[in-house]
């Protein structure tokens, strides 16, 4: 009977289903007020929408660099996308042709050109614990 319980032990201890750490460092942070807003997609379909953002996180700013951990994603492809709310109103504004007023940053350190990045540019895959370093273009 025992053998079997630390076979089970074993068996379950050793099919974790723990979650992998991701640590996010937030970089060339200039401004100490308002919050950073992260949203964490796993898909093309939709990226950077209101509506397909699957875990959204905020950070009082508070150093000029910060770092974040996360802790609820399941092994998988995601991206991030981040910025820099200095006036806390909670939207990432825009001036009048759409580029962001406010810092913002990019998994992979991606920095648009001419529009916005495609999932692609930002996706990486979550296998085990690690760190993204993401630097906020200003």
């Amino acid at each position: 009977m025992n053998s079997i319980l630390i076979f089970f032990s074993f068996l379950f201890g050793f099919f974790s289903n723990e979650n992998p750490k991701l640590i996010v460092n937030i970089q060339n942070i200039q401004s100490l007020q308002g919050d950073i807003l992260i949203g964490v997609y796993n898909s093309e379909e939709g990226f950077l929408g209101d509506e397909t953002v699957i875990k959204e996180y905020k950070i009082t700013v508070n150093k000029t660099t910060e770092s974040f951990i996360i802790t609820d994603l399941p092994i998988g492809n995601y991206a991030i996308s981040l910025f820099h709310d200095e006036n806390s109103d909670g939207v990432c504004n825009l001036n009048f042709i759409g580029i962001p007023k406010e810092p913002y940053g990019f998994s992979n350190n991606y920095k648009p050109k001419f529009s916005a990045p495609k999932f692609k540019d930002c996706k990486f895959s979550l296998l085990k614990n690690q760190e993204l370093d993401i630097k906020l273009i200003n």
